[in-house]
């Protein structure tokens, strides 16, 4: 079997395994109201259909099969501080790997949900002048976040960056 793709040997840094509810929940309640919805047509038939209950079915098996891979999608987000940028990936089957150089950030920003304060948890978002490099680091402790974000901020200004 071919080794995995790692474009950057070394030690990466991992969210948090508390993330996994925070990334489960918001997961179901996509999935739920998508299910509810598409369950409409057999409530307003008056015939009550019975394949019209076929789409919410296909829904919830969808959504079972998500909860189910969601805590190994949390575990393959991952971060690594190198010399002149962070280098970020995520993704199982679809890897993404994202390098940020510290130069060209803009602003670095934390965000925090209701259940990533309840948890407390942060995400730290990283943006730069090109869309596409824009990355979001979730489910970080509220501390690492802080610490994350001032260690860039400190490296980018070393850089000569806009911050």
């Amino acid at each position: 079997m071919p080794p995995r793709l790692d474009p950057a040997p070394g030690d990466w840094r991992r969210v948090s395994p508390r993330y996994v509810w925070v990334d489960l929940v918001g997961q179901i309640l996509s999935w739920a109201i998508v299910a509810a919805a598409s369950s409409i047509p057999w409530w307003v038939s008056g015939q009550r259909i019975w394949w019209l209950l076929l789409f919410p079915a296909a829904f919830l098996v969808v959504l079972v099969l998500v909860a189910a891979f969601t805590p190994r999608r949390v575990r393959s987000i991952g971060y690594r501080l190198r010399d002149d940028d962070l280098l970020f990936r995520r993704g199982l089957m679809f890897q993404r790997f994202v390098a940020v150089p510290y130069g060209r950030m803009q602003l670095v920003d934390i965000n925090r949900g209701p259940l990533d304060r309840a948890l407390g948890l942060a995400g730290l978002k990283l943006v730069t002048a090109a869309a596409a490099s824009n990355v979001t680091v979730p489910g970080l402790p509220m501390a690492d976040a802080e610490a994350l974000r001032d260690q860039i901020v400190d490296l980018a200004e070393t850089r000569r960056a806009g911050l």
